[in-house]
Protein backbone atom coordinates (compact mmCIF):
# COMPACT_ATOMS: atom_id res chain seq x y z
CA UNK A 1 0.00 0.00 0.00
CA UNK A 2 2.40 2.17 -0.83
CA UNK A 3 -0.14 5.29 -0.83
CA UNK A 4 -0.13 5.20 2.82
CA UNK A 5 3.91 5.69 3.01
CA UNK A 6 5.23 8.51 4.90
CA UNK A 7 6.90 11.42 2.77
CA UNK A 8 8.74 14.13 5.49
CA UNK A 9 9.78 17.05 4.00
CA UNK A 10 13.19 18.47 4.15
CA UNK A 11 13.67 19.15 7.38
CA UNK A 12 16.91 21.05 8.67
CA UNK A 13 18.94 19.40 11.58
CA UNK A 14 19.69 22.68 12.76
CA UNK A 15 21.62 25.91 12.09
CA UNK A 16 24.95 26.36 10.64
CA UNK A 17 25.34 29.69 12.73
CA UNK A 18 25.09 30.32 16.49
CA UNK A 19 21.69 32.16 17.60
CA UNK A 20 22.06 35.58 19.54
CA UNK A 21 19.30 35.28 21.96
CA UNK A 22 18.43 35.62 26.09
CA UNK A 23 20.08 32.50 27.69
CA UNK A 24 17.14 30.16 28.87
CA UNK A 25 17.98 30.71 32.48
CA UNK A 26 17.54 34.44 31.92
CA UNK A 27 13.89 34.36 30.76
CA UNK A 28 11.04 34.14 34.04
CA UNK A 29 8.98 31.73 31.55
CA UNK A 30 9.09 29.20 28.78
CA UNK A 31 11.37 29.24 25.93
CA UNK A 32 10.64 27.72 22.58
CA UNK A 33 12.49 27.42 19.36
CA UNK A 34 11.50 27.15 15.84
CA UNK A 35 13.54 26.21 13.01
CA UNK A 36 12.99 27.49 9.24
CA UNK A 37 13.37 25.12 7.17
CA UNK A 38 14.74 25.70 3.37
CA UNK A 39 13.73 23.35 0.68
CA UNK A 40 16.96 21.50 0.38
CA UNK A 41 17.00 21.13 4.03
CA UNK A 42 19.02 23.96 4.90
CA UNK A 43 17.68 26.03 8.04
CA UNK A 44 16.85 29.47 6.61
CA UNK A 45 16.42 30.73 10.31
CA UNK A 46 15.57 30.10 13.42
CA UNK A 47 13.18 31.92 16.41
CA UNK A 48 13.05 31.93 20.04
CA UNK A 49 9.29 32.37 21.58
CA UNK A 50 9.52 33.59 24.91
CA UNK A 51 6.22 33.04 27.12
CA UNK A 52 5.43 34.33 29.88
CA UNK A 53 4.38 32.04 33.41
CA UNK A 54 0.99 31.47 33.77
CA UNK A 55 -0.09 31.00 30.97
CA UNK A 56 -0.05 34.58 29.66
CA UNK A 57 1.21 34.01 26.16
CA UNK A 58 4.20 34.63 24.03
CA UNK A 59 5.92 37.99 25.42
CA UNK A 60 8.91 38.00 23.09
CA UNK A 61 10.15 36.53 19.50
CA UNK A 62 13.95 36.97 18.81
CA UNK A 63 14.51 35.67 14.85
CA UNK A 64 18.19 34.48 13.72
CA UNK A 65 17.66 35.03 9.94
CA UNK A 66 20.92 34.20 7.30
CA UNK A 67 22.07 35.76 4.64
CA UNK A 68 19.28 34.57 1.62
CA UNK A 69 16.59 33.16 4.08
CA UNK A 70 13.00 34.02 2.04
CA UNK A 71 11.84 35.13 5.16
CA UNK A 72 13.91 38.08 4.84
CA UNK A 73 12.43 39.15 1.80
CA UNK A 74 9.53 41.54 2.31
CA UNK A 75 7.44 43.65 0.52
CA UNK A 76 7.11 47.56 1.10
CA UNK A 77 5.32 48.20 4.56
CA UNK A 78 5.16 44.81 5.25
CA UNK A 79 6.13 43.60 9.26
CA UNK A 80 8.93 40.89 9.80
CA UNK A 81 8.55 37.29 9.96
CA UNK A 82 9.13 37.44 13.92
CA UNK A 83 6.20 40.32 13.95
CA UNK A 84 3.70 38.13 12.46
CA UNK A 85 4.53 34.80 14.22
CA UNK A 86 3.95 36.84 17.62
CA UNK A 87 0.86 38.08 16.02
CA UNK A 88 0.09 34.58 14.93
CA UNK A 89 0.91 33.32 18.35
CA UNK A 90 -1.58 35.95 20.12
CA UNK A 91 -4.58 34.77 17.74
CA UNK A 92 -4.34 38.43 16.66
CA UNK A 93 -5.75 38.71 13.12
CA UNK A 94 -5.64 42.11 12.37
CA UNK A 95 -3.82 43.28 9.89
CA UNK A 96 -0.65 44.83 10.20
CA UNK A 97 2.19 46.94 8.78
CA UNK A 98 5.36 48.70 9.21
CA UNK A 99 4.72 52.27 9.43
CA UNK A 100 8.13 53.86 9.76
CA UNK A 101 11.92 52.95 10.27
CA UNK A 102 14.24 54.76 12.54
CA UNK A 103 17.93 53.81 12.74
CA UNK A 104 19.47 54.05 16.37
CA UNK A 105 23.20 53.08 18.08
CA UNK A 106 23.09 50.92 20.18
CA UNK A 107 26.53 49.35 22.43
CA UNK A 108 26.55 45.65 22.64
CA UNK A 109 30.05 44.89 24.35
CA UNK A 110 32.83 46.32 22.72
CA UNK A 111 30.41 46.27 19.34
CA UNK A 112 28.57 49.17 17.44
CA UNK A 113 25.06 47.71 16.90
CA UNK A 114 22.74 50.22 14.15
CA UNK A 115 19.66 49.01 15.30
CA UNK A 116 16.39 49.66 12.90
CA UNK A 117 13.61 50.42 15.41
CA UNK A 118 10.63 49.53 13.38
CA UNK A 119 7.27 51.00 14.06
CA UNK A 120 4.04 48.73 13.65
CA UNK A 121 0.62 49.84 12.78
CA UNK A 122 -0.52 47.26 15.64
CA UNK A 123 1.04 49.92 18.62
CA UNK A 124 1.43 46.71 21.44
CA UNK A 125 4.18 45.81 19.27
CA UNK A 126 7.52 47.10 19.19
CA UNK A 127 10.15 45.64 17.04
CA UNK A 128 14.02 46.10 16.95
CA UNK A 129 16.82 44.61 14.13
CA UNK A 130 19.94 44.36 13.16
CA UNK A 131 22.98 43.14 11.20
CA UNK A 132 25.55 40.81 12.80
CA UNK A 133 29.15 40.97 11.60
CA UNK A 134 28.56 37.16 9.63
CA UNK A 135 25.13 38.94 8.12
CA UNK A 136 22.59 37.14 10.06
CA UNK A 137 20.06 39.51 10.80
CA UNK A 138 18.61 39.88 13.79
CA UNK A 139 15.23 40.72 15.21
CA UNK A 140 13.08 41.22 18.22
CA UNK A 141 9.55 41.61 18.35
CA UNK A 142 7.84 42.33 21.78
CA UNK A 143 4.20 42.29 22.82
CA UNK A 144 2.73 45.26 24.73
CA UNK A 145 6.62 45.80 26.66
CA UNK A 146 9.20 48.51 25.10
CA UNK A 147 12.45 47.21 23.95
CA UNK A 148 14.86 49.27 25.84
CA UNK A 149 18.87 49.26 25.59
CA UNK A 150 19.49 47.17 28.60
CA UNK A 151 17.84 43.76 26.30
CA UNK A 152 20.57 43.92 24.26
CA UNK A 153 23.11 43.25 26.86
CA UNK A 154 21.37 40.21 27.60
CA UNK A 155 21.59 38.41 24.36
CA UNK A 156 24.40 36.41 23.95
CA UNK A 157 25.51 34.06 21.17
CA UNK A 158 23.83 30.15 21.68
CA UNK A 159 25.73 27.27 20.31
CA UNK A 160 24.06 26.11 17.03
CA UNK A 161 24.71 22.59 18.18
CA UNK A 162 21.78 23.88 21.07
CA UNK A 163 19.31 23.38 18.67
CA UNK A 164 20.38 20.41 16.36
CA UNK A 165 17.61 17.68 15.75
CA UNK A 166 17.30 14.37 17.09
Amino acid sequence: MSFLRRRSAATPTGPDFDVLAMEPGDWPGDLGAGLLPGPDGSCQGIYLRYDLFGGRGPAMLIGNLPPGSPARELADGQVPFEVAQLLAALGNDEPAEVTSVEDTPVMHGDSLLIVRRIKISESRIACAQFDRSDGVQVTIATWDRPITDDLYQLLKPLPAKMFQAG
